[in-house]
């Protein structure tokens, strides 16, 4: 086999690890995301509920009064899109490193960073943040062309590490940013129901309109601060 087809080959090796390694995370670590979520929106305005005390009592708790799928409300979308997005991370990072190693025999920390940048740009948020980032690397591109008065056909000469660590960054803000009030939305109606076993929110359509009623365009962007720091 050349040595082109088992590169090819390590490259979906790593994909098909990423996306074995996303559904096994997704499993277990789901219901931690799910008393995450309602440790995060109770907004201690419903006093006929018990609180939870901490992590294991919230577990216990749900398990004994909602049952297993309790744990695990939400369960498909998010193991669907841990899979996927793991998958393609790695498949993207392992192409992202292959070039950077084409004139080196071992590659710097800094090239690592940049392939990761680059791999989650091209991923997390889908085609909002892979649109974001190629034409934000058009952009630099064409800038730098028009510096070095080189052909467009040399686009990877004209942008080193730092670039593509940038354009990963901004094509990630631009996604979150874009894609944020949905989280926001699949959060609350992740809410613990009521005493009476009655959700607070009926559907998303429902999210959406006592969010813009109560708390107006902000409600849709409660804690985005914290998400862009961390991303």
């Amino acid at each position: 086999m050349s040595t082109a087809a088992n590169s090819v080959g390590w490259q979906w090796e790593n994909a098909t690890a990423g996306a074995v390694a996303g559904l096994a995370t997704v499993t277990f670590s789901h219901p931690l995301d799910v008393v995450r979520t309602r440790f995060q929106v109770n907004d201690g305005r419903v006093t006929n509920l018990p609180t939870y005390k901490n992590t294991p009592h919230a577990l216990f708790t749900i398990a004994r009064t909602e049952g297993f799928r309790g744990l695990y409300a939400g369960f498909y979308p998010a193991v669907v899109g841990s899979t996927i997005s793991w998958g393609l991370y790695f498949l993207f990072y392992s192409k992202a490193k292959q070039r950077y190693s084409r004139d080196r025999k071992e590659l710097s920390p800094g090239l690592h960073l940049a392939s990761a940048a680059e791999a989650g740009a091209l991923v997390t948020h889908g085609a909002i943040q892979f649109t974001a980032y190629e034409e934000l690397r058009k952009v630099v591109v064409g800038y730098k062309s028009k510096e070095s008065e080189l052909s467009s056909s040399s686009a990877d000469d004209l942008l080193n590490s730092i670039d593509y660590a940038t354009l990963g960054a901004s094509s990630k803000l631009a996604a979150i940013l874009l894609t944020y009030p949905s989280q926001v939305i699949r959060s609350r109606l992740q809410q613990r129901p009521s005493k009476d076993g009655i959700p607070r929110y009926m559907d998303s359509w429902h999210v959406l309109k006592e969010t813009a009623r109560f708390e107006g365009f902000r409600g849709f962007y409660k804690g985005i601060t914290a998400n862009l720091l961390k991303n």
